[in-house]
């Protein structure tokens, strides 16, 4: 072959739903063989969807993908590289299948198994010897799947073997920094002078939020092709064999998404399809007139559509009217249904039963708990009858430090917001009031009031209450956290950036303490660098502190 048109299949899979994803992949195969190409390329662990967790341990999951990649060959089509858990000789690997002419032609295994932050392969999958080219119509194909190019021993490996081609098949979750990520690891080894096809999974599976945003580069790093982040897509390349080896051009070039408006889409995403492969009809929300609900209906508005997510206020005697009439001018401005269910009598009932228990003592955060539990049980029941899926609402920030109420704000099946601090909340608030176009299925311009915006944060759980009562500002409250998270600074270094040491002291104590709640709380995309889930695996019952 002189010539090669690769289709580039950026798809969403399912984790799990193997005759689904099959379909797709059968969809995709015809589509790319009436737009004339010669070979289709798939996300890593397409066929079960990744990331399968111990899911793969189940027999007869591995058995229906084998069967499914089987019935897959043997259709007539244009060839495909395909990921795949795959058993041979006792040991199960995470693998990228080679179909052409009715049958499967080559297996190769992943490498580099990635046993870090979000991933723990090794838990599930035995690594595969370094992989060998695969000869494929005079083509030498080097197969590397996601992590092993990451690290160069295997591109070198196959580079040194004859490989004339590299494609590859990733499930690379997304997160702020991916870009770089991805310039900077494949820059080791790009002195190889070997064409890059690398073909990214996109769609949200759990915690995590996979961006697409496939690219091919020719063998002196010039990106040729790049598909749009956030989106499926199934994009074409054409390659020429000359003299000094394969270049490549393609028409399609999609922008790099960036900074509020990448967070948004891949929340966005996240959301949208937990609520929609986990079969809810659409999402209930408690709406307080404050900005983490508002930002989180407007999120859930985009994501799914107006007319899918069901904003409800709860007052009690504490809630203002300014807060009465922001949650319903915001639910206006993004058009969704709208409710007030007073909560007073129930906080009232729940008075009179505790009544006798609570006697001689002061009203504390036990009484502010009961009404943001009274409203907790208002929006589950909503849930059983109706079917949405409760909303969570709560920030990184209060996660953090325990500014929440287990069986109260924090029921849920999902938040949006878990890995978004305060202070980005209002920075994604801002930008989303100033898209001319709307970003996704609720209208464009300003949805969230500005009084929202710029009114002091409170739960409104006693009367003139404000968030910073209890908390610092929350810009100060954010730069202690990111470097007690996202940096695991200790408290030398974060005194160093001009934060009073005993607020460290006091903020890292609340972080530890609060980790028992964190652990029955809703799942939320990972956005940052890490996340709570399975990016922090911090013990609950733990007496360590930097300072005591």
């Amino acid at each position: 072959m002189t010539t090669l048109r690769i289709a580039s299949a950026q798809l969403n899979p399912t984790v799990g739903d193997v005759s689904g994803n099959l379909e797709k992949a059968r969809a995709a195969r015809a589509e790319a063989a009436a737009g004339g190409a010669d070979l289709i390329v798939f996300p890593e662990l397409f066929i079960l969807g990744y990331p399968p967790e111990d899911l793969v341990l189940k027999p007869a999951a591995v058995e229906a993908c084998h069967d499914a990649i089987e019935a897959f060959a043997k259709e007539p089509g244009i060839a495909a590289l395909i990921g795949t858990p795959w058993r041979e000789d006792g040991k199960l690997y995470n693998a990228v299948v080679l179909i052409d002419e009715g049958k499967v032609q080559a297996v190769r295994f992943k490498h580099d198994l990635p046993n870090y932050a979000v991933f723990d392969e090794k838990r599930v999958f035995a690594p595969g010897p370094l992989p060998a080219p695969v000869d494929w119509r005079d083509i030498k194909l080097g197969l590397p799947i996601c992590e092993d190019i990451w690290l160069e021993n295997t591109p070198r490996a196959l580079a040194a073997a004859g490989a004339d081609f590299f494609i590859s098949i990733n499930g690379s979750p997304w997160r702020r920094t991916i870009e770089t990520e991805r310039r900077e690891a494949f820059r080791n080894w790009s002195d190889l002078n070997v064409p890059l096809v690398f073909v990214n999974q996109v769609g949200g599976q759990d915690e995590l939020v996979f961006d697409g945003a496939s690219f091919a580069w020719n063998p002196d790093g010039a990106e040729i092709q790049r598909l749009p982040a956030f989106e499926t897509a199934i994009a074409f390349s054409d390659w020429t064999k000359t003299d000094s080896g394969w270049t490549g051009a393609s028409d399609h070039a999609s922008r790099v998404l960036t900074d509020l408006e990448a967070d948004w889409q891949a929340t966005c995403l996240a959301l949208g399809d937990y609520v929609n492969k986990n079969g809810f009809p659409g999402v209930v929300l408690g709406m307080s007139g404050g900005i983490d609900s508002a930002i989180s209906a407007a999120i859930a508005a985009d994501a799914l559509g107006a007319d899918r997510v069901w904003a409800v206020m709860m007052p009690s005697k504490y809630t203002s009217d300014h807060s009465l009439e922001d949650a319903r001018a915001c639910a206006e401005a993004l058009g969704v249904r709208y409710d007030i269910i007073d909560v007073e009598p129930a906080i009232a009932a729940m008075g009179g039963i505790l009544a006798d228990a609570f006697r001689g003592t002061t009203p504390d955060a036990s009484e502010e708990n009961i009404q943001s539990r009274m409203r907790g049980v208002v929006l589950m029941a909503l849930s059983n009858k109706f079917g949405p899926m409760v909303l969570s609402t709560g920030n990184k920030s209060e996660m953090a430090v325990g500014y929440a109420t287990l069986y109260g704000d924090m029921n849920g099946g999902y938040n949006a917001l878990k890995d978004i601090y305060k202070s980005e909340v209002y920075q994604l608030a801002r930008w989303r009031n100033e898209q001319n176009a709307s970003p996704g299925l609720a209208p464009a311009g300003t949805v969230i009031p500005e009084r929202i915006i710029t009114k002091a944060p409170s739960a409104e759980l006693k009367p003139d209450q404000t968030d910073q009562d209890s908390l610092p500002d929350y810009d100060v409250l954010d730069e202690i956290l990111t470097g007690l998270i996202e940096n695991e600074y200790g408290p030398k270094e974060i005194a160093a950036q001009g934060h009073d040491p005993a607020l460290i002291a006091r903020i890292e104590n609340m972080l530890y303490r609060a980790e028992y709640k964190r652990r029955q709380a809703p799942p939320g995309a990972k956005i940052g660098r890490k996340n709570f889930g399975r990016d922090r695996r911090y013990p609950i019952t733990n007496k360590f502190r930097s300072v005591r």
